[in-house]
C-alpha cells in the first residue's frame, strides 16, 4: 500500500515536519504502510481549513446535505471490495464477515442520516407570553473534532461523521494510529462529494490527540475509545468548556436465567463474545448464569469455544481476526495469566499456531468459569475472546452483580418470562438491554452508555440531535 497521507482543506498532506510511523497488519505483524505522525501544527491547518468551510457548509439547506451524503453512501457501496481489503490489512478482521457485517450497516447509517438531515424536530412556535411569539432554532454547532477507535475503524469513523455533517458542522477527526487506512481512503472518498474542508482528516499518536481536543476552534469533542481516553478528553475540554461526547467502555451482563434455551443461548452468546476477536465494547463476554442451567451452560460455552477457529483474514472458516496490536494482546494474555486459583479455565487461554501468521496477535477463544465479583476479570474490560461465567441464585442476585460494575454501556437478558424480561430491562443500568439477542443494531436507534461508559448517543435521532445546539427566539407581536 502507498504511504498514507492527511486529508486536510480537500488535498492529501504529509505532516508539515515530514515524519511517519509504521502501520502493522496484525494477522502477520508485519509493517505494510506508513502514516503522517502529524503535530500540533498539522492540527492548526486543519482546524483552519474547517473553520473556513463552515462558513459556507453551515449554511446549506438539509437537501443539499442529504444529497451529499447520499453520494458519499453510494460510492462507498460501489467501492465496498475496496474498503473491505483495507479495512482487513488494517485491522486483521475476516474478510467474508466484514463485507457482510460492516460494510452494509456502515452505507445504510449514511443514508439514515442523510434523510435524517431533513426531519429535525423542534417545539412549535408559539405566544407562551402575551403579545410575543417564541420560536426555538436547531442549529450546527460548529467545528467538530472526533477521534475514532482501532476496533471499528470504518464504521466508527461513519457513526461519527454521518450525523456531523447532516447537521451543518464541519469536523477533523483524528483516527487511531493502529488503523488509519480505511478512514483516511474514507475521507479521499467523501472530498469528491463535498466542499474543501467540510471533512478533515489527521493522523498520529495521542499526541496528535490532546492537539486536536486543546486546540481552541472546536466547540464539540466527540470520542470512542477507553475510559481512560475519554477523561483526559472530558477534562482537557472542560478547561475550554467545550461539550463533550463520550462512547467509551462496557463490560456487558449476559444474564441467562433457568427457563432459557441453554444451547441456543449458548450459539448466540459465543458469537457475540467472540466477534471481531472479543474487541467490542458490547461484546457478550460477562456472562450471569442461574443455578439451575449453570453448568449446562458452561458445558455449552466451552463446546462453542472449541469449535470457534481464528486465523488469516482469507480464511472462510474463522470468526474472528487476530487482536489489533501487541499491546493488547499482553492484555488479554495478561489478564488470564493473573487468574485467581478459584477461577477454571474451561476452554482456550492459550495462544494458537497460525500459518502464515506467524507474527500475528492471536489468541484462543476462551470460556473462564468460577469467577467472583470483585475479581479483575469480571471488573475490568478484558476487549479479547474471553467470556466469563458467573453463577447467581435469584432475580435480585442478577441484577446486584449485573449492575456491579463501573460500566453501563449494554447488557443482554436470555428468559421466556415475559415480565421477568420488562422487569431486568427497567432495572438494569445499561444504556442498551437486548432481551433474548445480543449485539444487533439499528440506525434508527440509539447507542450509548451510562456511568463510565460515557454519555451521549450515537446512531438514531438522538445522535443527530448531539451535534446540533438550540437556540430560541422570541418577538414582539403586540401593537
Amino acid at each position: 500500500m502507498s504511504p498514507l497521507r492527511n486529508l486536510i482543506d480537500g488535498a492529501s498532506a504529509d505532516a508539515a515536519s515530514g515524519a511517519t510511523y509504521d502501520v502493522v497488519d496484525p494477522a502477520t505483524g508485519r509493517t505494510y504502510t506508513t502514516a503522517p505522525a502529524s503535530g500540533p501544527e498539522d492540527v492548526d491547518r486543519a482546524m483552519r481549513a474547517a473553520e473556513r468551510a463552515f462558513g459556507t457548509w453551515g449554511e446549506t439547506t438539509p437537501k443539499e446535505r442529504q444529497e451529499a451524503l447520499l453520494r458519499i453512501a453510494q460510492a462507498l457501496e460501489d467501492r465496498a471490495d475496496e474498503f473491505v481489503r483495507v479495512e482487513c490489512e488494517n485491522t486483521g478482521k475476516p474478510i467474508g464477515l466484514t463485507a457482510d457485517e460492516e460494510l452494509p450497516p456502515s452505507v445504510d447509517e449514511l443514508r439514515f442520516f442523510a434523510g435524517a438531515a431533513r426531519v429535525l424536530e423542534g417545539r412549535g412556535a408559539g405566544e407562551y407570553l402575551k403579545d410575543h411569539t417564541s420560536w426555538v432554532r436547531r442549529e450546527p454547532i460548529g467545528v467538530v473534532a472526533q477521534v475514532t477507535p482501532w476496533n471499528y475503524p470504518l464504521m466508527m469513523a461513519i457513526w461519527k461523521i454521518a450525523p456531523a455533517l447532516a447537521a451543518g458542522n464541519t469536523i477533523v477527526l483524528k483516527p487511531s494510529d493502529t488503523t488509519p487506512a480505511s478512514t483516511v481512503l474514507l475521507a479521499e472518498l467523501a472530498a469528491e462529494h463535498l466542499p474543501p474542508g467540510v471533512l478533515n482528516v489527521v493522523c498520529g499518536d495521542r499526541d496528535t490527540g490532546r492537539a486536536l481536543v486543546e486546540h481552541p476552534t472546536p466547540q464539540l469533542v466527540a470520542i470512542t475509545g477507553s475510559v481512560r481516553a475519554g477523561m483526559e478528553v472530558a477534562g482537557s475540554a472542560a478547561t475550554d468548556l467545550k461539550r463533550v461526547h463520550l462512547e467509551l467502555g462496557g463490560k456487558a451482563p449476559v444474564v441467562v436465567f433457568d427457563d432459557a434455551d441453554v444451547a441456543a443461548a449458548a450459539e448466540a452468546i459465543a458469537t457475540a463474545g467472540y466477534f471481531n476477536a472479543g474487541q467490542d465494547c458490547t461484546a457478550a463476554t460477562r456472562v450471569l448464569a442461574a443455578d439451575g442451567v449453570h453448568d449446562d451452560l458452561v458445558a455449552a460455552l466451552a463446546e462453542q469455544a472449541r469449535g470457534t477457529r481464528t486465523g488469516l483474514p482469507d480464511d472462510p472458516d474463522i470468526l474472528y481476526g487476530a487482536l489489533n496490536n501487541p499491546d493488547q494482546l499482553a492484555r488479554v494474555t495478561g489478564m488470564v495469566d493473573r487468574l485467581p486459583d478459584h477461577a477454571r479455565i474451561d476452554a482456550g487461554g492459550t495462544r494458537p499456531t497460525v500459518a502464515g501468521g506467524e507474527g500475528g496477535y492471536y489468541f484462543d477463544a476462551t470460556v473462564v468459569s468460577g469467577l467472583r465479583q470483585d475479581d479483575e476479570a469480571v471488573q475490568d474490560e478484558i476487549f479479547g475472546p474471553v467470556i466469563t461465567v458467573q453463577r447467581f441464585a435469584d432475580e435480585a442476585e442478577a441484577l446486584r452483580l449485573a449492575n456491579g460494575v463501573r460500566y453501563g454501556l449494554s447488557s443482554s437478558v436470555w428468559t421466556t418470562d415475559h415480565a421477568r424480561a420488562l422487569r431486568m430491562s427497567k432495572r438494569l443500568d445499561f444504556g442498551v438491554v437486548w432481551i433474548n439477542t445480543h449485539i444487533p443494531f439499528v440506525s434508527e436507534m440509539p447507542h450509548g452508555g451510562f456511568k463510565h461508559s460515557g454519555y451521549g448517543k450515537d446512531l438514531s435521532m438522538y445522535g443527530l440531535e448531539d451535534y446540533t445546539r438550540i437556540k430560541h427566539v422570541m418577538s414582539f407581536t403586540g401593537e
